[in-house]
């Protein structure tokens, strides 16, 4: 007698059914992980080339915005050679003075139908200041003979006169003059003075000279085109160099700012821009007072010359003051022009030291900063 078949048990049905059931679960999950991962390198992917493009558009804007900056220097340039044209005499009521507000480049230049909306971000603002109001630390050190260089005692003395005016130790001037004569070693303007004159500085009467060569009398970028030149040797251009000195601290850098500058050759001080300390400083005898005052006239009605001021001095007091006509002046030779460029999200403030020569008028780049 046949056995009838026996049904299939419900764990061997569960047994067959369940593994394939398992295998489509793991594949799914597989799936979603090969998903994730290749989502998680495509976004990195993208975000890296996000970054790259915005570095690009980044350099592109400060390429842009150093170019506008070229273009206001040259414009500068031409102020100030113009200005040389007019009148011989440089004062804080002319043109060069006048600084500019924030100004969109494209009312200055115009708008242009064929590039409509360019330079519409641009803006430019600046001031231009005049080097020589200062007291140059480069004048105490001069060449009282060829191949040497030594303190020079007249502009030693009126240093001495502005710290202690200024509330600063006045024993620290010997330290600076030794530390400026340590650091004019091996530089190519170190023997550069003005011919003839006792104290060595740049005047309005003769152009300086030097036994280096020809140039001396241009100092700055041996291309006018090229601010980015390197390779000339020059003095220190920042007062934060006084920090080296022993006995210097912040605080007395601070308080010097607004009367001392280094600059790249001796100078003299132009007394139509000096401020009224350093004016008491430059001219033996007078003091704070007597300067505040000459200041406030010279607002009134600017030197003409060093006679001019001499004639103002004999009538203050019973004895007449006596200034150093190749130490004073009345026109500069060297400007830092202080420029600010913001272009779309890129801004730059560059400070820019000209040097204009007093003969030919022509003007030159000495040093450039920028910062961002």
């Amino acid at each position: 007698m046949r056995r009838a078949p026996s049904k299939p048990t419900a764990g061997i049905i569960s047994g067959t059914l369940r593994p394939p059931q398992r295998q489509r679960g793991a594949a799914i999950i597989m799936a979603l992980l090969v998903v994730a991962i290749a989502a998680t390198l495509v976004s990195g992917l993208l975000w890296r080339q996000q970054i790259q493009v915005r570095r690009i558009e980044n350099q592109r804007l400060r390429d842009q915005a150093q170019w506008a900056a070229r273009s206001a220097t040259d414009w500068t340039r031409f102020i100030l050679r113009t200005s040389a044209d007019v009148t011989p005499v440089d004062y804080l009521g002319g043109v060069w003075a006048v600084p500019i507000a924030p100004t969109r480049v494209s009312d200055v230049l115009g708008h242009n139908d064929d590039d409509a909306g360019a330079d519409e971000s641009t803006y430019l603002s600046g001031s231009i200041e005049d080097a020589q109001a200062y007291f140059n630390l480069r004048n105490l050190i001069w060449s009282p003979m060829p191949g040497q260089l030594a303190p020079n005692p007249s502009q030693l003395k009126h240093f001495q006169r502005l710290l202690q005016l200024l509330g600063v130790d006045s024993q620290l001037a010997d330290p600076v003059a030794q530390r400026m004569r340590s650091s004019l070693e091996g530089q190519a303007t170190r023997f550069q003075q003005a011919a003839g004159a006792a104290s060595g500085v740049i005047g309005a009467a003769t152009a300086p000279q030097s036994d280096e060569g020809a140039s001396a009398n241009r100092p700055g970028l041996q291309d006018d085109d090229d601010d980015t030149a390197a390779g000339r040797p020059l003095p220190p251009l920042d007062l934060d160099w006084l920090l080296e000195v022993p006995g210097f601290t912040p605080e007395a850098v601070t308080r010097l700012r607004p009367f001392v500058t280094i600059l790249p050759l001796p100078t003299t001080v132009n007394i139509n821009t000096t401020p009224a300390e350093v004016l008491a400083a430059m001219i033996p005898g007078m003091n704070l007072s007597q300067a505040q005052t000459l200041v406030l006239g010279r607002d009134k009605a600017f030197f003409i010359n060093i006679g001019d001021l001499s004639n103002r001095l004999g009538g203050g007091g019973p004895v007449a003051l006596q200034p150093d006509n190749s130490e004073l002046d009345v026109k500069s030779g060297f400007f830092l022009v202080h420029g600010q460029i913001s272009h779309e999200r890129a801004h730059l403030q560059r400070d820019t030291l000209l040097y204009r020569d007093y003969i030919t008028h022509a003007t030159r780049i000495v040093s450039v900063r920028d910062t961002y």
